[in-house]
């Protein structure tokens, strides 16, 4: 089993022993919201799955809670700024006002999730230098854009679709650009570095996903869609076409059905990678000598 984080590269969680690990079920953690069967699929849980089913069952059916993580909080910080900076006029969308921005981000958003405390605690160093790879970050991005050119039709935008079997696709869409003829742009910010042409399909199948929610939401398929990375200063595209979107949601409609089961079944197979070294669960994978806790959905034989 294993977590997906492509910014948290070299961060590893301590082996478990399974000496000492448990050799029975354990219980459901305490505090944890009620568990219940998924009813929607977005990008990164449909990563999930595809990544190690078990990840799935524990982040979507059991909610265990995961240690924060500073590059993905550094993420949710700069994702923040680029959101707010086109709340400024055309040119005043400068790099400084941009950085003045990043520090208040983060504030706000230690004062909303106060577990994020537990990053740096007394470490003000630590933090500082934090806060200093977030305002390259942000830096970098005006050498990719000049977003004074730019007006963006909609920022952080949610959006669901139900297809015909009554899946339900969501998700959130960084940035929508909308062309005066109508064509359709969906912007991606990554703050980690931008994959080799050989491990692109994951970041691209996401940006497909989109494409397909707002196809079906509107009835035009986008003519772009961008990855902005902004820790190599790359910019990654490509245009899709109905044929591509079609072969996605087939593979979508399939995920589901093999979620379906395992939730009916539940059976959660693990699945060992090199992405386990920095999951937050190894000590309730059976890959490394753990038990998963009690299943706590309904049980259906399978056939």
């Amino acid at each position: 089993m294993s977590a997906s984080s492509s910014e948290a590269a070299g961060v590893a969680s301590a082996d478990v022993d399974p000496a000492v690990a448990p050799s029975v079920a354990v219980p459901a953690q305490a505090g944890a919201r009620e568990p219940r069967p998924p009813v929607s699929l977005s990008p990164s849980r449909a990563a999930d799955f595809m990544q190690c089913p078990l990840l799935y069952r524990l982040r979507v059916i059991d909610k265990l809670p995961e240690k924060p993580s500073a590059a993905a909080t550094r993420g949710t910080v700069v994702h923040t700024v680029l959101e707010r900076l086109f709340d400024l006029p055309s040119g005043q969308r400068t790099p400084e006002r941009a950085v003045a921005m990043v520090r208040p981000a983060w504030e706000a958003l230690s004062a909303e999730r106060p577990e994020l405390a537990e990053l740096f605690g007394e470490d003000v160093a630590g933090l500082g230098t934090w806060l200093a790879d977030a305002d390259k970050l942000v830096e970098r991005y005006f050498t990719l854009e000049d977003p004074n050119r730019l007006e963006p039709a909609r920022r952080e935008l949610y959006v669901e679709t139900t297809l015909e079997d009554g899946l339900v696709l969501r998700g959130v869409v960084d940035r929508l650009d909308v062309a005066p003829a109508g064509d359709l742009r969906v912007v991606d910010y990554k703050t980690g570095k931008a994959p080799s042409p050989m491990f692109q399909d994951k970041p691209l199948f996401q940006m497909k996903f989109y494409a397909l929610v707002l196809w079906r939401q509107g009835g035009r398929v986008p003519r772009r869609l961008q990855l902005v990375y902004l820790g190599s200063g790359d910019v990654i595209t490509y245009d899709p076409d109905e044929g591509e979107l079609l072969a996605v949601e087939r593979k979508l409609r399939a995920l589901w059905e093999a979620i379906d089961l395992a939730t009916r079944t539940g059976e959660w197979l693990p699945r060992k990678s090199k992405l386990c070294g920095w999951c937050d669960h190894r000590e309730v994978c059976p890959e490394f000598g753990g038990t998963p806790p009690v299943y706590p959905l309904p049980v259906v034989p399978a056939p």
